[in-house]
């Protein structure tokens, strides 16, 4: 059965509360590391309300977020913290996106926190990988079965 339209908004609200839950819940009540980045609360938001964009596809979730995260930590590794760091960093991050098609707007935000917060290479597998690989799981089980979407549009 098809959900409703008027019920859409609250099914991708509940669905998008879900899967931040899950990786919150990973983050805080367990020793399993780090699960959640703040840019994944813009990211749940595209694949559950606009999930028809190219920008809400598998393939721009990973490597956008994958690309911004490497970018700014090289960059804080380099030159550390600064105004200018921080707007190379997120220029760079667009830049690559652009060009390797992989653009995801709320990766743009990655190089910010990795270098506010002085993170190392580790934080690229938790959370970026794996929590980014959560996310599209999640949103391809919920748009298919749950809110019978087409999702993914596209892989590569």
């Amino acid at each position: 059965m098809k959900i409703k339209k008027n019920f859409e908004p609250i099914v991708s609200g509940i669905s998008a509360a879900i899967v931040i839950g899950i990786l919150a819940f990973l983050t805080l009540e367990t020793s399993a590391g780090i699960w959640l980045i703040f840019s994944f609360g813009a990211t749940v938001f595209l694949v559950f309300v606009l999930y028809d964009l190219d920008t809400a596809q598998p393939k721009n979730i990973f490597f956008g977020h994958l690309v911004s995260i490497i970018v700014g930590i090289v960059v804080n590794e380099i030159m550390g913290l600064s105004f200018y760091s921080l707007a190379l960093a997120v220029g760079v991050s667009v830049i690559l996106m652009v060009y390797l098609k992989i653009m995801h707007p709320p990766a743009a935000s990655n190089p910010l926190v990795a270098i506010s917060m002085d993170l190392s290479f580790d934080y690229i597998l938790f959370p970026v990988v794996v929590g980014s690989i959560i996310i599209i799981l999640s949103s391809i089980l919920i748009n298919r079965y749950i809110l019978k979407r087409s999702y993914p549009k596209k892989w590569f």
